[in-house]
Parts: structure tokens; sequence; C-alpha cells
């Protein structure tokens, strides 16, 4: 198990789809004396696992630590060749000439194995979910096939279909560096506004990314091995190929995105919106001043607010009796 990132924090290894290999899951309950709200699976994007997304702390304090504050269980997964999850074999070979690792499909089957795990642990039939980016279309095809164990879907910079060229080809996996990370930061802020991200979260969080892969620095530059599955697939989504159909998902659904979010523009949002027509509640939310990674910036409490409210509910008339 790796370093706990708080006292009551829980860690589990669970049997993944693929034979021999186990998933990781971290697991923080709900804060005593606070009315119980449910429970959420939090699924990560394409470049960093939950330590470093849903359970990092800046200045203290981490989003999973505000919804366990207003009563949630929250849990984490890391993907196959994320964090505490087992690698795959393929990615201690030579990357070229294999299909890329971390596929949607695959992806899907382990948020499976981890929300059947959850739900068996609280005794509960179905949870939450809060994907981001990549994840997004995970989380939706998991909710397409699995209707039956999804409560609600919080999608915080999703990725939607677009009409362009060819997916460009991937290896099966990929070096990213922290100055790769930090032009993903930090590119998307309009010249002449103000940074949303300080240079001293990037370096203690930085710190955190390279400690993700044991082997990140004996390289120059020091970066993480990454599978390439996630940026094949949004590839593919923006070339028109979306790798599930939101139309079959049943749940409630939250789109959440940064005003400069290029990756979840406005007619991205709006062409989601409209695909997730069976949802039976709808919401379209814009974070001011907000990129694609929001959840790391200044005004990350804004997403922490819209997210607890949508997963709180209290948005459906009770039924008469």
């Amino acid at each position: 198990m790796s370093v706990l990132l708080d006292p009551r924090e829980q860690q589990f290894r669970i049997g993944s789809h693929h034979a021999g290999l186990s998933l990781f899951l971290r697991h923080l309950p709900a804060n005593e004396n606070v009315q119980a709200k449910g429970v959420v699976l939090y699924v990560h994007g394409a470049t960093f696992p939950s330590a470093l997304s849903i359970a990092h702390r800046f200045d203290g304090r981490s989003w999973r630590d505000e919804l366990c504050a207003a009563g949630f269980h929250v849990w984490a997964l890391d993907f196959h060749g994320y964090g505490n999850s087992d690698p795959y074999p393929g990615m201690s070979e030579a990357p070229d000439g294999k299909e890329p690792l971390c596929s949607t499909d695959d992806a899907s089957w382990q948020v499976e194995q981890a929300v059947r795990f959850i739900c068996q642990h609280h005794t509960v039939t179905r949870i939450s979910l809060i994907a981001h980016s990549w994840a997004t279309i995970v989380a939706g095809r998991f909710a397409a096939r699995s209707a039956d164990l999804v409560d609600r879907l919080v999608l915080f910079g999703p990725i939607a279909q677009r009409s362009g060229g060819a997916a460009a080809d991937f290896p099966a996996w990929r070096l990213v560096s922290l100055q790769d990370q930090w032009q993903r930061f930090t590119s998307e802020v309009p010249t002449g506004e103000a940074p949303v991200l300080s240079r001293r979260h990037f370096a203690e969080w930085g710190e955190r990314y390279l400690d993700s892969d044991p082997t990140s620095r004996t390289r120059t530059p020091a970066s993480v091995k990454t599978p390439s599955g996630p940026w094949y697939d949004i590839g593919r989504a923006w070339a028109g190929d979306l790798a599930y159909q939101p139309e079959r998902v049943m749940a409630p659904v939250a789109i959440i995105r940064g005003e400069w979010d290029s990756m979840c523009r406005d007619d991205d949002a709006q062409w989601l919106f409209a695909a997730f027509a069976r949802a039976p509640i709808r919401r379209d939310v814009k974070i001011g001043r907000a990129t694609h990674l929001m959840h790391l910036e200044s005004n990350r409490y804004g997403l922490y607010r819209e997210t607890q409210a949508f997963l709180a509910g209290g948005d459906q008339p009770i039924d008469a009796i």
C-alpha cells in the first residue's frame, strides 16, 4: 500500500478484470456528526492519479476533505498505469508500434470493478461518480452500460464529440515531464490575466507528481510514464468517434467547465447537454477564471460547491405516497 494521505484514510487492493493485476482504491469516510449524504467515487484524467487530484491538499485542504465534511464517503480509483494500481505489463516494454494502453473500454471495466466493490462495502445499490476530462468518457461508457449502479454523474472538463480529421496515432505509453504539466496548467489563461495556479503550489504538487513514478527522476528531464490510451480516445472523440453514447445515460448529469477551458468549449458543453437527452436532470455550469485543470486552481472552491450541491440532490419532487 502507499503512504496514507490522512490518518483516517483506508486503502484497498481489489481484483482487476485483467488476470493477475490489482487495482488501488483509497477511501476517506464522511466526517462524524455530519448527516450522511452518500457515496462518491472519483475517477482521474489522463496524466495524474487520485493522490494528485481529489486527495491533494493545497494549503492543508483537499477536495475530498470538503466532500467528507459535507457528509460524503469519498473513494478514488487509480487506473492501471497510474499511481498505486498495477501497471500494464506492456509499460515495461518499448512503446512504439503497439496499441495505446488504458483505452476507454478497458478503463470502464476497471471502474465497474471498483463500483461493485464499493457498493458491497457500504451495502448500497448505487453510488455517484465525479470524473475529469478523459475519464468523463470512461464514466459515460460505464453509466450507459450499468445504469443500475449509478446515482449521479459530475463531469468536469468533459470531452465531447467534435467533427475533425482523423485521430492521431499514439504509442502504448508516453513520458510526461513537469514542464509538460506546467504548460498544460498555464496555457489556457489569456494574456494579461492573473495566474490561476501559483508557482508555490505547482512546485509542491510537482514533487508529488514525480513521486507517482518511482523511476521518474532517473530520466532527463524527470518525467512520469503514462498510458497513451486516454490521449488517443480524446483524439477519436474530436475526430467524430466518441467512445460512448450520451443518450444511453439515465442518471442525473452535471457538466461543469471552466471559462477558459479549451478542451470543453461552449459548443462542446451545448452538444453534451443536448446529447444527455434521457438524463432526468441536467446541469451546465461554467466556473469563471478557470481552465481545464480547475480542481487545482484558485477558483477550485467554486467547483467544490457546485459539485457538492448537485450530489446532495434535493432537486427532485418527493413522490406522492
